[in-house]
């Protein structure tokens, strides 16, 4: 725990660090606050609480991780979950998932999982991303249009359904707000600046609706003050409230009826998938991103560190009203790219959201919705990887393109969790596959080898390769079973043989028995001392002229014509 602070403390400490620090942290900053505000409203809540996420979250993690580089807060990647909690649970029920999350985390990085998330297999990942990317995309939609909320629901086809259905309602002042966003926003990607695209895109959108509203008295557009509003003691407001985050307890936060969700283990089972959902995309997200800001900085990140890191920050910022939060792979690069040094420079990016609730809050509410919806589809279009998708599809072996359609239509079709589900298990599927195939035992002809050479055909020798474990262990040992009548030893070369669990060792005790009940001795080379200590344990000792334990090939061939050669009696 606490490894970015640990690895910063060794770096000195300079006045060119310090600024460096901070001008990263505003730069990200100032990338974050629309941002949290976009993906909190997408997640169906309140924009501030995307804001709270930012700054208690970010701070959090940012100090307690395993990364010193990465900055985290509300994701993209995380809208897909959350939209059918806040439907079913409201506000409340997605602070506690958020929570369970946390806990999750923790426990996943003291178990030291770390490592084991970081092999999910390439096509499971983009397979996620791209159809959160298709699903991210179709939620922003309704805003873009000017059609207001819509039904929120976690199944994309009735999504689609009520997207047509009010489609002829849609309001043009809204989308053509929308569309030159979006076009400043895709104009802006072209030019090398060191100014965020998205803020030059959002005062974009806002001077478009101004300008149009005075050439045109009709003209409105939805914007985050016409749509939140929020009540300090006997005042009324538009937009967020001016005020830091404050203590509170997420079960007195209200679910989906509007009153106080509460706390019972029966909503902590309702929520357990949904938390499972997300600390497992969460520890995906924040070990991806870690991954790439190693390759961008030079850094070297602990991913256990990480998730316990991750974990606190999603346990503490839902008492401040923080929705779920992981590491976001676009902050964490402008990060870099500003020359940020240490997590003081995630630090600033949440003091500068502080400051922007402080000061901006009233100039936040002018921000159109459909500007904010644009904004989004620029995520959505840049998580959902499609140049990779289709390299994948286009190169990739068959077994690996439909694991990539599955996680995709699992993710765009049905729901998030089952998506999570099927491809952590699809990921498990794939590594026992190809471990299996890199298993084997082959038969060493004699020409092969030089302690082959002069052996006489009565005996053989097999070179085991690969680690013997379930499913693995029966393919690689069953042609040991089917020899010659006239084979009296057999020689196992075990030197590339890793481990062994207890279906291999099972399997290796129905090979003595049976090469025993026809009187041929066996020779194990080459054993890794674990695993000669496994063979003991279960039984499978050395015995004159039944099994030996031999260190090399050259003392086996020595042991085995001596074994043959040995007089009858």
């Amino acid at each position: 725990m606490f490894g970015a602070i640990r690895e910063t403390i060794a770096i000195p400490f300079t006045s060119a660090r310090l600024r460096a620090d901070l001008l990263s942290g505003l730069t990200v900053g100032v990338i974050a606050l629309p941002l949290s505000l976009a993906l909190a409203i997408a997640s169906g809540v309140a924009p501030q609480h995307g804001l709270y996420t930012a700054i208690i979250a970010g701070i959090v993690i940012a100090l307690s991780g395993g990364s010193r580089l990465n900055v985290s807060g509300p994701t993209a990647a995380f809208v897909v979950i959350l939209v059918p909690i806040t439907a079913k649970f409201g506000l409340g029920g997605l602070l506690l998932s958020g929570l369970l999350a946390g806990i999750i985390l923790v426990v996943m990085g003291f178990a030291r999982l770390g490592t084991l998330v970081q092999v999910v297999p390439y096509p499971v990942i983009i397979g996620f991303t791209s159809g959160i990317g298709v699903v991210l995309a179709t939620l922003q939609l309704k805003d873009l249009f000017g059609l207001g909320v819509l039904p929120a629901g976690g199944d994309y086809l009735d999504n689609i359904g009520a997207l047509v259905h009010a489609l002829p309602h849609f309001h043009w002042t809204d989308l053509a707000v929308g569309l030159i966003t979006l076009a400043v926003l895709i104009g802006w990607s072209y030019r090398k600046s060191r100014i965020p695209g998205h803020l030059i895109a959002l005062l974009a959108g806002v001077a478009a609706a101004w300008l149009l509203s005075l050439l045109d008295a009709n003209f409105t557009v939805e914007t985050l003050g016409s749509r939140f509003s929020y009540h300090l003691g006997n005042v009324t407001g538009h937009g967020i409230p001016p005020v830091l985050p404050a203590f509170v307890w997420p079960w007195d936060l209200p679910g989906a009826d509007g009153k106080p969700i509460g706390l019972s283990f029966a909503l902590f089972k309702l929520l357990l998938s949904s938390a499972f959902a997300i600390a497992i995309l969460g520890a995906l997200e924040s070990l991806l991103c870690a991954t790439v800001a190693d390759g961008m900085a030079g850094t070297r990140h602990d991913p256990n560190d990480e998730l316990i890191g991750q974990g606190i920050g999603n346990i503490v910022a839902p008492f401040f009203g923080g929705i779920p939060a992981t590491a976001a792979l676009a902050r964490t690069a402008a990060n870099i790219r500003s020359g940020a040094v240490s997590p003081l420079s995630s630090v600033v990016h949440g003091l500068f959201i502080v400051a922007a609730i402080l000061v901006l809050a009233p100039w936040l509410a002018w921000l159109p919705m459909a500007s904010m919806a644009a904004l989004l589809l620029v995520v959505a279009w840049n998580m959902g990887e499609a140049r990779h998708f289709v390299r994948i599809v286009r190169i990739a072996p068959r077994s690996d393109v439909l694991t990539l359609l599955t996680c995709f239509l699992l993710t765009v079709l049905l729901d998030m969790e089952i998506a999570v589900g099927v491809g952590m298990s699809l990921a498990a599927l794939l590594f026992v596959r190809r471990s299996i195939e890199l298993t084997g035992a082959r038969l060493i002809e004699r020409h092969e080898h030089p302690h082959t050479a002069a052996l006489p055909p009565s005996i053989v020798l097999y070179d085991i390769n690969g680690p013997l474990f379930f499913g693995a262990a029966q393919k690689a040992l069953s042609g040991l079973t089917q020899l010659r009548h006239d084979i009296q030893v057999v020689i196992l070369d075990m030197a590339d043989v890793p481990m062994m669990d207890i279906t291999g060792l099972v399997a290796l005790e129905s090979i003595v028995v049976t090469l025993q009940k026809k009187h041929i001795m066996l020779i194990f080379s080459n054993l890794a001392p674990r695993i000669r200590q496994k063979l003991r344990n279960a039984g499978i000792q050395e015995h004159p002229g039944v099994i030996q334990f031999v260190n090399s090939l050259n003392d086996a061939s020595h042991v085995a014509l001596a074994q043959v050669n040995a007089p009858t009696t």
